[in-house]
């Protein structure tokens, strides 16, 4: 974006509504004994106050990051007292009070150093740290990827493991609606941005394992995420060098309608162009969300949660050259490219929710959402290659260039791959609160229909001769001997399919909190089940059945120090999905099973002050055994599933998180995790899996000037030990068990706060209107490390070895940042 369009921008939004200065909402409906509405109730803090309307509706902004007490009067009733209630800055709050004729007193909300405490092994992180932190794909993935047990070395990718799993182990839901990503995409820089929109969220919790059975059926996480229900109108951008959003928040008169909207733009020149491969890339990624509330009734809410996404995605790789090898011995791959990518994946999401408040013990809803996904990958690429010694002499001309070729040679990939994927699904869920126990039950039919074809070919060329597949029936004796059989690719997939599945899960859990003495202890207790049949063309139908157990619990002494200890367990099963049951020839399985696994975590959560300051510090230990594990390769972010179910695993590991205010005002963490994971394949021995990160450390780190309090820097360093590097087509996992170098990453954001709560214009001056104003740069890679995602194995023909060339991400990169709220 050239300056004149950011100036045109900063115009724009300038030009909006007032917004009200920032703080935190309560809001929520008053009902008296009988269930209804109950009007003219006084609802005030020490500061504010207001009164509810004839629906028993309230809204009241209060101070954030205070703690503060809530008091409900009403003539006729008892008051109602909400105590020691802290919330985040634009949190909001709800609460529906029942105003009885007898005495009830709310006790006091347990807080913490942080304003929340969990029990349930749930990590609750800020959708303003999401929002403020630096990154190449900032949003909620970037700071999920600063969390001990998460794994990611692509910073072009928005995808993330979890403690030993791959990307399609995690469970993504918004307002309790799950969400998908596309299948085909094979790059990070393919992708653009999350499903997730974080200039619309409200709450981001987040499990690393051991979670409740109403979450689901996935093998390694939860992500959690509550979009804001408004409650007055607010009008937010954000511009930099990468893309640009907007977002709106509006509110009805009459207070029982409200809506939040964002539109994304991004484009990843800015990335790609830093990297070792010069190409001509022309990506287009626009994504438009919405989120809409309609409160009928007091006992009834409407929602509507909609999603466009269009990713046109068109690049023509020229060259490149990768200096690799030792300092004896530096050699060097250099690469010309003829052809072009051109990939579309146009996605879009429509579900309808629809919340009912029986009375204050007894909440139900129901939800049906429509996911709907057509993707393309149309490529030819023509890689001519030289393999070869360099110049290291420091005053040659030619320093650096290559002087004596080892091999040369030319690869071609074509790709004609289609998709079309339908997923319709239907669930209930409901709760019931009885003093201090919580039942919670659901229920969820889900159909998904998918129609691929795969098309993938690969030739290669070694001095003019085609090299054929490593396979008994292809092998030759060129150039010594002619041979004249027909061209065949060295690999070459070519497959249609068409599979429709219909699952129906549901669970059940208990939740209760009692005392045991002076301590509390709480525990949750759950069982999950879910029933799949799956039919298709060419294959016989198959359905297979699984029943999943869970268990919580959680002490908290009554200790001067303020502890938490937990422990969870239980089996975690995850069904095939599509890509699961579709082996590397493109061939579906139906026989293939779900993948099992046993969690147990034991864990602890410790709040205490240091420097007069708040700080908690998490550790969790953790193992998990798996069987019926389906194997599978890793490429990018592209997953390649083996499709057979013949094999077992174990993770396990210690995650540290120490995070509080390390600088007044401010909230940082340093994280430490460790994990290790392994795979036995037909009792072949364990090895280790593509996701085997080991050691990771990471710190997020926010500090101002103290002279100059708005000169804000933002800080995020990741360092972890490096993963398999994988093997070339056809070889043995067992035999290439290289890893990648060490994962080092520094991200830098300075930004300059011009307007804020504590900062504003008068009435005559332009900017009076804004209520925040921030413009900064960011550094990407700030000391520019040399980070490898994956190896390209390239043929040596002299000695007949193949070379694991690694393709480096992203180098040293600056953007500028403009951030307005009104």
């Amino acid at each position: 974006m050239n300056r004149y369009g950011i100036l045109l921008f900063i115009l724009f939004l300038c030009a909006a509504h007032p917004l009200l200065a920032q703080s935190a909402t309560i809001t929520g409906i008053i009902l008296d004994e009988e269930n209804r509405p109950l009007s003219n109730v006084t609802i005030a803090t020490d500061r504010k106050g207001t009164i509810s309307d004839k629906t028993g509706f309230y809204l009241l902004e209060v101070q954030a990051e205070t703690e503060i007490t809530l008091v409900f009067s009403h003539l006729g009733h008892e008051r109602v007292e909400l105590r020691g209630l802290v919330l985040n800055t634009n949190q909001v709050f709800a609460f529906n009070p029942v105003m009885k004729t007898s005495i009830i007193q709310i006790d006091s909300v347990e807080v913490t150093a942080t304003g929340e405490r969990s029990v349930s092994g749930i990590t609750t992180l800020s959708p303003e740290l999401a929002a403020k932190i630096p990154g190449a794909n900032a949003g909620i993935e970037n700071v999920l990827k600063l969390l001990p047990g998460v794994f990611s070395n692509n910073e072009l990718s928005t995808q993330y493991g979890v403690r030993g799993g791959n990307y399609d182990e995690n469970l993504v839901y918004v307002n309790e609606i799950e969400v998908y990503r596309p299948f085909l995409i094979r790059a990070g820089q393919q992708e653009g941005f999350s499903f997730v929109n974080s200039d619309l969220v409200e709450k981001i919790s987040f499990s690393a394992g051991g979670f409740q059975a109403k979450y689901g059926d996935k093998l390694s996480s939860v992500l959690d995420i509550t979009y804001k229900t408004p409650t007055r109108f607010a009008l937010q951008g954000e511009a930099s060098l990468l893309g640009a959003s907007i977002s709106m928040e509006t509110m009805s008169k009459e207070k029982n309608f409200s809506s939040v909207s964002g539109v994304r733009y991004r484009n990843n020149s800015l990335l790609v162009n830093s990297q070792q491969t010069q190409t001509n890339f022309n990506p287009i990624f626009v994504d438009l969300q919405t989120y809409l509330s309609y409160r009928a009734s007091p006992k009834v809410q409407l929602h509507f949660l909609g999603n466009l996404g269009v990713n046109e995605y068109r690049n023509q790789p020229q060259s490149r050259q990768t200096n690799f090898g030792t300092i004896a011995n530096p050699q060097a791959l250099q690469i010309f490219y003829l052809g072009q990518e051109k990939n579309t994946y146009a996605t879009a999401l429509g579900a309808l929710k629809a919340d009912y408040i029986v009375n204050d013990q007894l909440r139900l809803n129901f939800i049906s959402s429509l996911y709907h996904t057509i993707e393309e990958e149309y490529s030819d690429v023509i890689a001519q290659y030289e393999l070869g010694e360099i110049e290291t002499n420091l005053g040659s001309n030619e320093l650096g260039e290559i002087t004596s070729s080892r091999g040369i040679g030319g690869q071609y990939n074509r790709s004609r791959n289609d998709l079309d994927a339908l997923i319709h699904t239907l669930s209930h869920k409901g709760e019931y609160r009885a003093n201090s126990s919580v039942v919670t039950w659901g229920m969820r039919y889900t159909y998904e229909d998918v129609r691929d074809r795969i098309r993938e070919s690969e030739f290669i060329d070694s001095a003019g001769f085609f090299v054929r597949p490593p396979l008994e029936e292809f092998i030759n004796n060129q150039p010594e001997e002619p041979f004249a059989a027909p061209l065949e690719a060295y690999r070459s997939v070519n497959a249609t399919n068409a599979t429709q599945t219909q699952r129906l899960a549901a669970f059940v859990q208990l939740g209760k909190r009692t005392a045991i003495g002076t301590n509390t202890f709480t525990y949750n207790l759950g069982i999950r089940a879910q029933y799949w049949n799956l039919k298709g063309d060419g294959f016989s139908e198959n359905s297979q059945f699984i029943i999943s157990p869970r268990v919580q619990f959680a002490l908290k002494p009554a200790w001067e120090k303020d502890m938490v200890f937990r422990f969870s367990s239980g089996i975690y099963q995850q069904p095939p999905f599509y890509r699961e049951l579709r082996d590397s020839e493109g061939v579906i399985r139906p026989e293939v099973e779900a993948q099992k696994a046993f969690h147990l975590l034991l864990g602890n959560e410790y709040s205490f002050k240091l420097w007069n300051r708040p700080f908690n510090l998490d550790s969790e230990m953790y193992y998990k055994t798996l069987w019926d594990v389906n194997t599978y390769t890793l490429e990018d972010v592209r997953i390649r599933y083996a499709a057979n179910n013949n094999a077992t695993a174990y993770a396990y590991g210690l995650d540290l998180r120490l995070y509080g205010a390390f600088v007044p005002g401010t909230e940082s963490w340093i994280s430490l995790g460790y994990v290790t994971t392994k795979e036995n394949s037909e009792n072949r021995g364990y090895i280790s899996r593509p996701t085997d990160q080991r050691l990771k450390a990471a710190i997020l780190f926010q500090d101002y000037v103290p002279t100059i309090p708005n000169l804000k820097m933002y800080l995020n360093l990741v360092y972890s030990t490096g993963v398999p590097g994988g093997s070339p087509s056809y070889a043995d996992p067992y035999i290439f068990q290289n890893r990648l170098r060490d994962y080092k990453r520094a991200d830098l954001g300075i930004s300059h706060i011009f307007v804020d709560e504590n900062h504003s214009f008068p009435e005559s001056h332009w900017l009076h209107y804004c209520k925040e104003l921030q413009l900064g740069f960011e550094i990407f890679n700030l000391f520019n490390n040399q980070n490898a995602i994956t190896n390209t194995w390239v043929r040596d023909v002299d000695s007949k070895n193949e070379f694991a060339v690694p393709n480096f991400m992203t180098s040293r990169i600056l953007n500028i940042k403009l951030r307005v709220r009104f």
